[in-house]
């Protein structure tokens, strides 16, 4: 199965700013440590008491339930008051999306080495930003519809944009001064991976120099977490002792995703452009494949996986023998992990190479944000030369992949291929580069610094 290479695949954007929030890690030094080190961020909440059957037990999750806006700002923000006092008073009400996003937003920039211009004549038109993910706030939207139910009086006004996932956009926007072109970008679990997709393209056709791709983090309402659990899902019933070994990606005792939650972001940019103004790169977007199965649901379609991925390489002007590494999208389903094998070894066949791990076990399924904050755990791990483990691996039910065990495994790695495969039939995969000396950037940032 091939096809003709997606337009702008002589034209890599590179990498220039990154920034993560979730439970596991705040930044990307300690991510990339708790990566390598095969941690893992789930836990099971304590049960109610008089709770005796399984269902009515809590789920296990790796949540941000510590995070607070103030105390963020004071550990990530302490030299920069002024900026510090703007979140709180953008972001201060706002849903969890949108105060995560731009608190991702803010680091992303502030790495990228670009300025915070919130001033009217200072306003970036060449930047834009890409809010990754639809129905962002829905824990936000049932908690406001129960309390108006119980009293109506107490309704704010503001939740006529605090709903919306633009609310994300427009923080970010007014935090940044970024007044280029700007949207959410919904793809459910593979919103992620299409934003970035869809930045890339906009840099690519000179829309703007940047795109600032953000994924909030997404809250789910009591409803859509009985769903998952109700369609069979959710991992919640073996290993309720061990809550950190239920995420088990292609495991034979693997039965189901865990949730996770974390935000993230990237700043896209033309390698003139980052050049010009002497930014480094962390890793270049060399190519992209987004396909669909023509089916709506749940089921996965190997089929459609495998054109993403080919899709993908084609764009890159790359063979599968280019590709050291593949983060799989991997949750845990039962039938989803074997579909994926299958797509991926059509595409790379039995040789064992390239490896292959999925960092869902360590962080949660981040849903609508998995995507991004996948891209850049596959960045910190070429930049490491070292790829994370998979922790839950014991019984491997396709032993002829390149599946890395329990412990980190270290090697040079130069190409990798990152894969988001949602509910809809939505796939979507994108071929991520260490940059070499045919980039036109002004400098790179030092790898080997980066591995500890």
């Amino acid at each position: 199965m091939t096809g003709p290479a997606t337009p702008g695949a002589r034209d890599p954007v590179v990498v220039t700013g990154a920034a993560v929030l979730s439970p596991l890690a705040e930044d990307l030094p300690a991510l990339t440590t708790a990566l390598l080190a095969g941690r893992s961020a789930v836990t099971l909440p304590p049960s109610p008491a008089g709770a005796v059957d399984v269902d009515e037990q809590p789920l296990p999750a790796a949540l941000l339930t510590e995070f607070h806006l103030d105390r963020w700002a004071e550990r990530h923000l302490p030299d920069d008051p002024g900026t510090a006092t703007r979140l709180r008073r953008v972001t201060g009400r706002a849903a969890l999306p949108a105060r995560t996003a731009a608190c991702v937003a803010l680091l992303a920039t502030r790495d990228a080495g670009l300025p915070l211009a919130p001033a009217p004549d200072a306003r970036d038109e060449r930047t834009g930003v890409l809010v990754a993910g639809s129905n962002l706030a829905l824990a936000h939207q049932a908690a406001t519809v129960l309390d108006h139910r119980d009293t109506p009086s107490r309704l704010r006004a503001s939740y006529a944009l605090t709903h919306l996932d633009v609310d994300a956009v427009a923080a970010v926007s007014e935090l940044t001064g970024i007044t280029g072109e700007g949207w959410a970008v919904g793809g459910a679990s593979a919103s992620g991976t299409i934003a970035l997709i869809q930045a890339a393209r906009m840099v690519a056709a000179d829309w703007v120099d940047r795109v600032l791709v953000v994924a909030p983090a997404a809250e789910l309402s009591p409803a859509e977490e009985e769903a998952f659990r109700r369609t069979g899902a959710l991992a919640y019933q073996r290993f309720r002792d061990a809550p950190e070994r239920m995420c088990r990606p292609f495991d034979r005792d693997r039965d189901g995703f865990v949730r996770g939650q974390a935000a993230a972001a990237v700043v896209l940019e033309r390698p003139e452009a980052a050049a010009a103004r002497g930014a480094v790169a962390l890793a270049e977007v060399a190519g992209y494949g987004q396909r669909l199965d023509a089916r709506r649901g749940t089921e996965p379609d190997a089929h459609g996986q495998e054109a993403a991925m080919r899709a993908a390489l084609a764009c890159a002007g790359v063979t599968p023998d280019d590709v050291d590494y593949v983060n799989a999208h991997a949750t845990g389903s039962v039938r989803g992990d074997l579909t994926e094998a299958t797509a991926l070894r059509r595409v790379f066949g039995d040789r064992g190479t390239p490896l292959v791990n999925s960092t869902k076990p360590l962080t949660g399924h981040c849903l609508s944000a998995a995507g991004l904050v996948e891209a850049i755990a596959v960045i910190l791990q070429m930049r490491a030369g070292a790829l994370h483990p998979n922790p839950n691996l014991d019984h491997p039910v396709e032993p002829l992949l390149g599946l890395v065990g329990a412990t980190a495994v270290h090697r040079p790695l130069r190409t990798a291929l990152s894969n988001s495969f949602a509910f809809g039939g939505v796939n979507a995969s994108v071929v991520l580069r260490l940059p070499g000396d045919d980039v036109p950037t002004g400098r790179h940032r030092p790898v080997a610094a980066d591995a500890g």
